[in-house]
């Protein structure tokens, strides 16, 4: 502002601050010359912050899938996530950012090795925008790959072995993720050219998570029916931090994705807020209709659906079409939960419904609603790129369509193919042992356990009272007796799981809240179909 009041931009152009002159393959040698010449300091600065707040999404998403999981499996879903990233991270340096992003690649299906070990990789406007240098949009992307990754690693709860499931992480990145990152965000990339509209990752991270997950569950297979008598989410405290940290990690993925500090980043966290609320009252909503109790596990359900199909739509629809979002994805998420039941696939953290189904949705509402004002609001695509059906663009919803059922067919099967190949390495077999899952997959994965008490007895004085002076003999207890749950003694004994059990269908009340969704689901299946075990039917 100037001494009379009036206010001068800092640029009225559309574009980067400064126009790039080419010099160099990495920008120009840095020795000699200074290549943060071409950008703004806040854009890079508000990048490297946002990078670092979807880096949170990880241990985000390792504590909301422990807090789901049960307590002798709670500590593994963390070092899940957590070494799922260490993975990435050496795959993303080494190749996979050159496969998703390399622009010298036109094949349109996925990129060379240009930029293999970071080569060429410095001060070039990134292929993203203008505004960020190439070496800062690498490593921002590196953490929608790390962060989608630890999604699919949601898959393996309770029951699946952990080294395998990394080998299994390497090559999805490599053969899943990356491909369809290209075809959404490389200028060269068949849905790029095609005009798919995919603001944040509808397909590379939610279609490419949850039916990356959903392929890796099915030939993982079901977790043992007689084992989840007692189940449900162990810390709902757990689920509601990792859901936390994820929100405040999305506001940097979708915040960010504008690539800079300007309004079209403002309008993304906008968005991605109003449909994070509307999605989880919505959510609430449908439980209590069938508890008439308030559920905090279904406030975080809703809350990151609603994240979900902002990914793909905040920068590109209006705030009112967001609220309109939220509820959508609400009930079409919290109603997609039973269709695991359907396909008989034990998607145990609703990763397909949450991630996969709500993605798709988020696709959708671009055809409808995206409007080239909320576009323009980087000013770098202002009056670039066009909107949907706001702005008469009617061919928009076949090519979303196009795009969401190519991601769909390509993640399940592609995954599938991967997983049952891992399957059948030998050493590399996906799922632990029946003895395995009976203890937990802390206790036969790692070792260490989550809290200071787990199911198994090791100690037996802990399950005795305390004396003044412990007796200075040794402890001895029998196998059967070391786990509270009958059936597991039963099964440390030698029987099946699979015994039918006189006491109980595997669905009757046990004194604490299940999965409501799954047993109503199940039950009304055998009821359609005749079958026994359903509740109130033939046992």
């Amino acid at each position: 502002m100037s001494a009379d009041g009036t206010y001068y931009p800092s640029y009225a152009w559309v574009g980067a601050p400064a126009v790039y002159n080419g010099t160099g393959g990495d920008g120009g040698d840095s020795a000699v010359e200074n290549l943060n010449q071409w950008f703004s300091p806040g854009d890079q600065a508000y990048i490297i912050v946002s990078s670092c707040m979807v880096l949170l999404m990880i241990p985000g998403l390792g504590f909301l899938y422990s807090g789901l999981a049960r307590r002798k499996s709670a500590l593994s879903m963390i070092w899940a996530c957590m070494a799922s990233f260490s993975i990435i991270v050496f795959q993303w340096y080494f190749w996979g950012y050159s496969l998703a992003f390399s622009s010298s690649a036109t094949n349109g299906f996925i990129g060379d090795l240009k930029h293999f070990g970071l080569l060429n990789t410095l001060g070039v406007p990134s292929p993203g925008s203008p505004l960020i240098p190439e070496l800062l949009y690498s490593f921002y992307q590196l953490q929608f790959c790390a962060t989608t990754a630890a999604i699919v690693m949601g898959a393996v709860a309770e029951r699946g072995r952990l080294i395998p499931a990394l080998v299994f992480i390497f090559f999805w990145a490599t053969l899943v993720y990356c491909p369809i990152a290209c075809w959404a965000w490389n200028i060269n990339g068949w849905g790029y050219k095609y005009g798919v509209l995919d603001y944040a990752g509808g397909g590379p991270v939610e279609i490419g998570s949850g039916l990356s997950a959903l392929a890796y569950s099915m030939v993982l297979g079901k977790r043992q029916e007689k084992m989840m008598l007692n189940f449900r989410p162990h810390n709902v405290s757990l689920i509601t931090l990792g859901t936390i940290l994820l929100w405040f990690g999305w506001l940097g993925f979708n915040g960010g994705s504008a690539f800079g500090a300007n309004l079209r980043a403002v309008m993304a966290c906008w968005n991605s807020c109003l449909a994070a609320m509307f999605g989880s009252i919505t959510w609430c909503l449908l439980d209590y209709r069938l508890a008439r109790k308030w559920s905090m596990v279904g406030w975080c359900s809703g809350c990151i659906s609603g994240l979900v199909a902002a990914t793909p739509a905040s920068g590109f629809i209006t705030p009112w079409a967001s609220v309109i979002l939220g509820v959508v994805t609400g009930i079409v998420a919290n109603f997609s939960t039973k269709i695991k039941f359907w396909i008989r696939i034990d998607d145990s953290m609703d990763v397909f419904a949450e991630h996969g189904v709500a993605g798709m949705v988020g696709l959708l509402f671009n055809a409808f609603f995206a409007a080239d004002y909320i576009i323009g609001l980087d000013g770098v695509n202002t009056g670039i790129i066009n909107g949907g059906w706001l702005n008469h663009n009617y061919k928009q919803l076949y090519i979303q369509v196009a795009y969401i059922l190519a991601a769909t067919g390509y993640a399940f099967v592609m995954s599938a193919i991967l997983a049952l190949i891992i399957n059948y390495i030998p050493g590399l077999h996906l799922r632990a042992s029946e003895e395995a899952e009976l203890l937990g997959m802390d206790d036969d994965q790692l070792g260490e356990f989550a809290y200071d008490y787990v199911e198994v007895r090791r100690d037996y004085l802990a399950w005795t009272p305390a004396k003044d002076e412990p007796e200075k003999t040794e402890s001895n207890i029998s196998p059967q007796d070391r786990h509270g749950i009958p059936l597991h003694s039963e099964m440390i004994n030698g029987q099946s799981p699979d015994r039918e059990n006189e006491h109980t269908n595997g669905n009757s009340h046990t004194g604490v809240m299940g999965d409501r969704h799954g047993v109503a689901a199940e039950d009304e299946l055998k009821e359609k179909h005749c079958l026994p075990g359903a509740n109130g039917g033939q046992a």
